[in-house]
Order: C-alpha cells, then sequence, then structure tokens
C-alpha cells in the first residue's frame, strides 16, 4: 500500500492526507493484514476508484460501503466486479433501474471500469476487507480518509453529481456542499430495499440533465 500507486492527480489533491498521523498508522494496519491474511481487492487495485478516474475527469461520485468480500469479485469500484463474476444482486438492479430509466439494455458483465472512464468515481468508503468477513476493516482509518476525499471534492470542484443509496451513503450528505452540487437519494439497490424509492429514481437520467445543464459531456452509461 504505497502513496505512490494512486494516480498522480490524485497523489497531488491529497498529498496533506498522506501525511496525516490515522494515515500513516492505517497503512501499517492495512500492510501486515495483506502479509498475513487474505485481503481483498489484490493489493494492486486498493486505487482503482482513484486510477481509473482522475480528479479533473469526475463528472459523477458514488458512495458503496466496503468491497465484496468473495474470492475474485472485488475490483476496487464500488457494486462493480470483474468480467468473469456472477453480477451481484445490489448490480443486477442497478442495471435494471438503468434500462427503465435511460432503455439501456443491461450488459453481459457487471465491470464498471467503463463508468470510471466515463468520470464516475464509484467510492467505497472501506477500500479494504478481509475474504468472507463483511465490513471487516471498518474502523481502521479507511472512513476517514475517503470523508477526506468527498470534502476535498466537494470543496475544490464545482457541479458534481452525488448519488447516494441506501443510509449509509446518505449519512455522508453533511460533508457535501449542496449550493454547488446535486445530490440524489434513494434506497439501496439491494433485493432487501430496492422496492422502496430505488427502483423508479431516474438517478441515470436526472444525472445527465444536470451535466448537460451545467455545461458537461452527460455519462453514457
Amino acid at each position: 500500500m504505497k502513496e505512490a500507486d494512486i494516480e498522480q492527480s490524485w497523489y497531488s489533491f491529497l498529498k496533506k492526507e498522506f501525511t496525516k498521523d490515522y494515515f500513516k498508522e492505517l497503512k501499517k494496519i492495512v500492510i501486515n493484514e495483506y502479509q498475513n491474511k487474505c485481503i481483498y481487492p489484490p493489493h494492486s487495485l486498493i486505487y482503482n476508484a482513484f486510477n481509473l478516474t482522475k480528479i479533473e475527469e469526475i463528472k459523477v461520485v458514488i458512495l458503496g460501503q466496503d468491497p465484496y468480500h468473495g474470492q475474485g469479485q472485488a475490483n476496487g469500484l464500488c457494486f462493480s466486479v470483474p468480467n468473469n463474476q456472477e453480477i451481484p444482486p445490489s448490480l443486477r438492479n442497478i442495471f435494471k433501474e438503468l434500462k427503465e430509466d435511460l432503455s439501456i439494455q443491461p450488459p453481459r458483465n457487471g465491470s464498471l471500469n467503463h463508468w470510471a472512464n466515463e468520470g464516475v468515481l464509484l467510492l467505497n468508503s472501506i477500500l479494504t476487507v478481509e475474504s468472507d468477513k463483511a465490513n471487516s476493516h471498518k474502523g481502521i482509518g479507511w472512513e476517514t480518509f475517503t470523508e477526506s476525499v468527498i470534502k476535498l471534492i466537494s470543496l475544490k470542484m464545482d457541479n458534481i453529481v452525488f448519488l447516494l443509496w441506501g443510509k449509509y451513503a446518505q449519512n455522508k450528505e453533511p460533508l457535501i456542499d449542496c449550493k454547488k452540487h446535486l445530490i440524489l437519494k434513494a434506497s439501496h439497490p439491494s433485493p432487501l430495499s430496492s422496492y422502496r424509492s430505488f427502483f423508479g429514481c431516474k438517478h441515470f437520467s436526472k444525472t445527465n440533465s444536470y451535466l448537460i445543464n451545467n455545461g458537461k459531456q452527460k455519462i453514457k452509461w
């Protein structure tokens, strides 16, 4: 886990964060975890969300909780899985809403790399997890780091769309300046809650309308 592993624009953006005591302690913990346990995503993909979406290219931020904890699932992007993995239930529901909203046919795989390349930062609050132990890296420092990322994006950028799906993501709302950015909220796309307000939220079309109205290119979902 090296700060140098993160894309250069992000490294410059977050340089001060990397020098803070909490991050130094977080780094020690994560290195030890990878040396002694089975941790996901692969070490090289911890900062994948940042490396695929440069800071100056961000148009949308989608917030997740922590990586998938099954073998081969986590790829460093929230809700996303590698091409060879079965599409998880929440992501199936995301694709279902996308089809209903914009008539886009669901892809055959669950990789969201193309969203990341379009300017969608797919940010988990916690960037690592132990195999088969959901939320196992809660409280070790990742939340402090990613909350700083959200605050910096809110402060330094303009007209970003934040998609907050579920209570966990919505708890991050106070970090975002609603006067500068668009915040869209709905229930989590999980099968347990998607029926509450996720289905029918039309967040994908609302996002593109906002971007176009603010002089930006729409996302090719």
